[in-house]
């Protein structure tokens, strides 16, 4: 009879793990809102569930359905699972895989890639932040910089690339992105003096397809802004996923901060395409547009943060726009198909910046470069916000964001480059007694202003998810996982879950159930609706 069973078992999964996930079902995941088919949900980064099971009127209800318990944790959980057919599939850290039963939590199958004990990770902890699944297969970036090919129905390995050079400082900790028969990946290493690229990769075989250095080269636009070979190290990582616009066919990702950090009295200029977002053409990798942030920086404001794409009514005419908080307190929107400047505003506390200018460049106030003794400039080293995300709602018409409103001093030193070690030029340290804080903001997309906000104890990590039952979900480091009003920015529920959450809440159905997960502490817990 055991034996029975589980024959009926394997059957079943064998089954529920068959189904294709082509493109088109992820380009048209609106149609399909039981499932969360990619890393924000759905193309456009909006991280927004359809599903309204959940209301404000009743999710006082909402209480664990299943926890999933990390075997053997070793940093930061920071997975965005992905749901499909029944199935969940989530990044343990710092690489695993496991694919999970959506309505028990019972673990399908895992599988861990050998990794070399001294793998490198510099400027950030062992995690790893989602997979990506497109057709039979499911992929995953390594802490050691190769990209996975997994079998979605068994977890057995189909192809392992190399990336980038683990021992130079490259790392991925990024969700894949896949898009019409390419995986898209970025890299991370950006405090180790690499220089950055984004990589596209067949689906099918692994073969690189293009290469997008993050930094031009000798020759290339741009490179004047580089003094010197300081370009060969100068950092721009791509560490967090994009977004991506099926019609005008153009993908768009943020960029990280120049190297060395703190010191950029050998990279004078702009220090292009750093702290910038880039619209690429996906079928062949070329630049179409950039629009830079923060040129020259060295405050570390990265613009690694999910650039969201939305249609906002401006002067009485529809923009399809681009709209994203910044790690340096500016809040910005563009237009995504020229990356025209169409409005920006400072969201949080900033000390840096007298405003921005018509075209979006910070008017910079003199004096805020770190010194050797220290300057006091806000935001913080983290940012006003940082790689967790934003949710835009399209029932509420508001943009959500995470806000950590801290200030740090800024110290300056001299960096000399070696090879798969620290490039930073400095560091930071929190101002004594900086009544730090953290806030749940909602913002007017097509302007910038703050309609509500909701204050927070600490400055948080974790991103939001907004959906159409009228709710923002979020969590804090003190382990409050919380659900608030998306028109007021009232709390309506709470839970503590026992753990940091430092993720990105999503929600999927089962068997016509509402869901709602998070990854807090070691654990994966999934909420639904108590009768």
């Amino acid at each position: 009879m055991k034996t029975i069973v589980s024959i009926i078992i394997s059957l079943f999964f064998s089954f529920q793990l068959s189904a294709q996930v082509s493109y088109q079902r992820i380009a048209n995941a609106e149609n399909e809102p039981g499932n969360w088919f990619t890393y924000s949900g759905n193309y456009a980064a909006t991280r927004f569930s359809p599903l309204q099971q959940i209301t404000t009127s009743n999710v006082q209800k909402l209480a664990p359905v299943w926890i999933y318990q990390l075997r053997n944790p070793q940093g930061p959980f920071e997975t965005t699972p992905i749901v499909v057919d029944k199935v969940m599939y989530i990044s343990e850290p710092p690489s695993t895989v496991t694919a999970l039963d959506v309505a028990t939590g019972r673990k399908i199958w895992t599988y861990t890639p050998d990794m070399p004990k001294d793998v490198k990770f510099l400027g950030f902890g062992p995690v790893n932040r989602g997979v990506a699944i497109l057709d039979n297969n499911v992929y995953v970036g390594t802490l050691d910089a190769h990209l996975i090919c997994l079998d979605a129905k068994s977890g057995a390995l189909k192809w392992n690339v190399v990336v980038g050079d683990n021992k130079l400082g490259y790392a991925i900790t990024c969700a894949p992105v896949a898009i019409d028969g390419k995986i898209i990946i970025g890299i991370s290493g950006g405090e180790a003096g690499i220089r950055g690229f984004l990589d596209a990769y067949n689906a099918k075989t692994g073969k690189r397809e293009w290469r997008l250095y993050t930094i031009p080269g000798t020759g290339e636009t741009g490179n004047d802004t580089w003094q010197g070979d300081s370009w060969k190290t100068g950092g721009a990582p791509t560490w967090v996923p994009g977004s991506y616009d099926k019609e005008l066919n153009l993908l768009y990702w943020g960029i990280g901060n120049p190297g060395p950090d703190w010191n950029g009295d050998k990279r004078n200029g702009d220090n292009l395409y750093t702290c910038s977002v880039l619209a690429i053409n996906p079928t062949t990798g070329k630049l179409v547009w950039h629009f830079q942030f923060t040129p020259h920086d060295t405050h570390d404001w990265d613009a690694n943060q999910i650039p969201v794409l939305i249609d906002v009514k401006i002067n009485g005419v529809v923009r399809k726009a681009l709209a994203t908080a910044n790690r340096n307190g500016f809040y910005y929107l563009l237009d995504r198909k020229t990356g025209e400047f169409l409005a920006g505003k400072a969201y949080a506390k900033q000390t840096w910046a007298k405003g921005l200018d018509a075209k979006g460049k910070p008017i910079i106030i003199p004096g805020k470069e770190p010194t050797e003794k220290g300057n006091l400039v806000y935001p913080s080293l983290q940012g006003a916000t940082n790689w967790f995300s934003p949710s835009y709602s399209k029932t509420s018409g508001m943009f959500y964001v995470s806000v950590r409103e801290m200030g740090s001093l800024y110290f300056k030193q001299e960096a000399e480059y070696k090879p798969g070690q620290y490039f930073m030029g400095g560091g930071e340290q929190l101002l004594p007694g900086d009544n730090a804080y953290g806030a749940v903001k909602a913002l007017d997309p097509a302007t910038g202003a703050i309609k509500w906000e909701f204050r927070l104890q600490s400055p948080p990590w974790s991103g939001l998810l907004s959906t159409a039952g009228g709710l923002v979900f979020g969590g804090s480091v003190e382990g409050n996982f919380y659900a608030l009003d998306a028109v007021t920015g009232k709390s309506k529920w709470q839970f503590q879950t026992g753990g940091q959450i430092v993720s990105n809440p999503m929600s999927f159905s089962v068997n016509g159930q509402q869901r709602i997960a998070i990854a807090a502490g070691s654990s994966l817990m999934v909420f639904g609706l108590m009768q």
